[in-house]
């Protein structure tokens, strides 16, 4: 089960990383192919804004590969959670108020990663 947990938040650290580079680098290219409802005149209004969102991603990117070099079990388990839970609520908003697409690309990964986490700690 270790492995799969691993090779999940690695997966979902990549496409955090990923998400990162298409907001921040490019939004009004890459943005209109992933986003195709949002009107094209939108994505030069909210370059900025999305670079922001970027940064964000990529924060919670670098925090579940932090996990990978953490030794201690408790503290690598419970620094995974909470990256993990940030990007499931985030993935949850998105698909609310973005895509839907995202509850199956952000949310869904973040909470089998979770629940794997959950049954290796006993809970």
């Amino acid at each position: 089960m270790e492995v799969a947990i691993q090779i999940l938040i690695a997966i979902i650290a990549l496409l955090h990383c990923y998400i990162m580079w298409f907001e921040m680098f490019a939004w009004e290219t890459k943005g209109k192919k992933i986003f195709k409802t949002f009107p094209p005149d939108l994505f030069p209004k909210t370059k900025t804004m999305a670079g922001n969102q970027g940064l964000y991603n990529g924060f919670l990117a670098v925090g579940l590969l932090w996990t990978f070099f953490i030794n201690n079990v408790v503290w690598k388990s419970n620094i995974a959670l909470f990256f993990l839970s940030c990007i499931a609520v985030a993935g949850i908003y998105g698909a609310f108020t973005a895509s839907k697409k995202i509850l199956f690309v952000q949310t869904i990964p973040a909470l089998i990663t979770i629940v794997l986490i959950g049954l290796r700690k006993g809970i």
